[in-house]
């Protein structure tokens, strides 16, 4: 059976604290997630490695390294309302909610909202909502939101997502 919490340990230390992510919160925040919940049992070998996972044909969780920076470009506030657009598992949303005061999860993939949902319960000291629906059209009604964080890349913001933004808002995307 895999040591996971050594894993984890490993991630922060080698991954994140490594490459300048120096917010001891987001350490803590990811030493006490367990990442390996998040991915699928038969990518259980790859939750700690610095590549990004495959959680569904054609989604994946970003590696820890690249969602570690974002997170710390986010500047995220204790009191700050997070609007995590692609949760997929709730991986990030976790994390962010461990560092913020309430996420929304927005997901459109149904088997991947089910997921979360079944999953961010049992997450200690998370305050988040899971939502199915359009990525590109976020979570209006439970706006605004004083960070956006998108899990991915897109070629463009779409406008609907930073009418959602509280003033002084942060968005963070690839």
């Amino acid at each position: 059976m895999p040591d996971y919490a050594a894993a984890r340990r490993t991630m922060v230390d080698a991954q994140i604290r490594a490459n300048d992510v120096v917010d001891p919160r987001i350490h803590a925040a990811m030493l006490s997630v367990p990442r390996e919940n998040f991915v699928p049992n038969a990518k259980r070998a790859f939750a700690y490695a610095d590549v990004p996972v495959e959680v569904a044909p054609k989604r994946y969780m970003l590696d820890p390294r690249v969602f570690a920076k974002m997170v710390q470009l986010a500047e995220i506030k204790s009191s700050d309302r997070i609007l995590d657009v692609g949760c997929a598992t709730g991986y990030s949303t976790a994390i962010l909610a461990r560092l913020g005061r309430e996420v929304v999860a927005l997901e459109q993939d149904a088997d991947l909202v089910r997921i979360a949902s079944e999953i961010l319960p049992s997450v200690p000291d998370t305050k988040t909502a899971v939502v199915q629906g359009g990525l590109v059209e976020g979570v209006k009604a439970q706006g605004p939101y004083d960070v956006i964080f998108i899990n991915g890349a897109v070629e463009e913001v779409p406008d609907t997502l930073l009418a959602q933004m509280a003033e002084g808002g942060r968005l963070v995307v690839v």
